[in-house]
């Protein structure tokens, strides 16, 4: 079976996922690996000027939301995202090979208020959900829950690594000033939040922080005390989880059927117009017309 073609309508909300391979702990949060994914993040947000709302980064697997321009912006931005993670981290814990299980997944996010509020929900309960930490605040990993609440800047450092090694061709020792730069990484409110008061976010934010703290409470009254920050650090990277709980997930996210079923009807035209563009163009028609945001096959090779 085909991967499903991308989809991105305009000015579509987007939920993000990228795994490590065969679950791996690679990104077991560490103030080193933290401030390696923020500067990641936030080079890459200043290169393509990606619209991000939240995020968090699990020991086997990120999430993003973002709102991008357009496909092209989200696939140059994913691309350096993960592939900057990948050689960071991979260094970091001497890790050969592939890094992420496959490409990374985007789940179109409907423009109801419901459905963008419960993704970001979704993202909040990482962590405590697992029974790893009591609250989002306590996830030791990179999170955007702080500063969505709290308003305090994310930063993290970008260590150039072309111009490292082009310094280092050079001869001598260069200060390592010369490629590692602190990059900010920028949040913006829910597109059904664009219009609210900046505190008024950060209410509706925490609203949400104290039903996940809630949510904590009542599994450490069933479960016993969750695995805390400290033995979530000590955790061997090259290890893989002893079970591995994700459900497979839906083509969109939306909050009622109706708008569901709008947003499925609308990837079906958009596949049959791709489709139809690319049987024309392996019969040479190399004018056909794509639908908008779509990523033309490789045009056929000469015989």
């Amino acid at each position: 079976m085909g991967r499903p073609l991308r989809f991105l309508p305009d000015g579509a909300l987007v939920e993000i996922t990228c795994r490590t391979v065969q679950g791996r702990l690679l990104l077991r949060p560490s103030p080193q690996l933290n401030e390696l994914v923020l500067g990641v993040l936030g080079r890459a947000q200043a290169r393509y000027g990606m619209v991000l709302h939240a995020f968090v980064v699990l020991s086997n697997h990120l999430h993003l939301l973002l709102s991008p321009e357009s496909p092209r912006q989200l696939a140059r931005f994913m691309a350096f995202v993960g592939a900057n993670i990948a050689k960071e981290v991979g260094r970091m814990h001497d890790w050969k090979g592939p890094f992420w299980a496959r490409r990374y997944q985007a789940i179109v996010v409907s423009d109801e208020e419901l459905a963008q509020v419960g993704r970001l929900f979704y993202i909040f309960r990482h962590g405590v959900k697992e029974h790893l930490v009591a609250r989002p605040q306590d996830w030791p990993g990179a999170h955007a829950v702080t500063a969505l609440l709290e308003g305090i800047p994310l930063t993290g450092l970008w260590i150039d690594r072309t111009l490292e090694h082009r310094l280092r061709r050079k001869g001598g020792e260069p200060d390592p000033r010369s490629w590692r730069s602190v990059e900010s990484v920028v949040l913006s409110p829910l597109p059904c939040w664009r219009d609210l008061p900046r505190e008024a976010c950060r209410l509706r934010v925490a609203e949400l922080v104290a039903e996940v703290e809630a949510e904590g409470q009542r599994l450490a009254e069933e479960k016993g005390e969750p695995l805390g920050r400290d033995r979530v650090r000590r955790q061997h990277p090259h290890e893989r989880p002893m079970r591995s709980n994700h459900s497979p997930a839906p083509f969109v996210h939306a909050a009622c059927r109706a708008v569901r079923l709008a947003l499925l009807e609308a990837y079906r035209l958009f596949v049959v117009a791709y489709r139809g563009a690319a049987e024309r163009l392996r019969a040479g028609d190399r004018f056909a017309v794509f639908p908008d945001g779509a990523f033309p096959p490789p045009l056929p090779t000469p015989g």
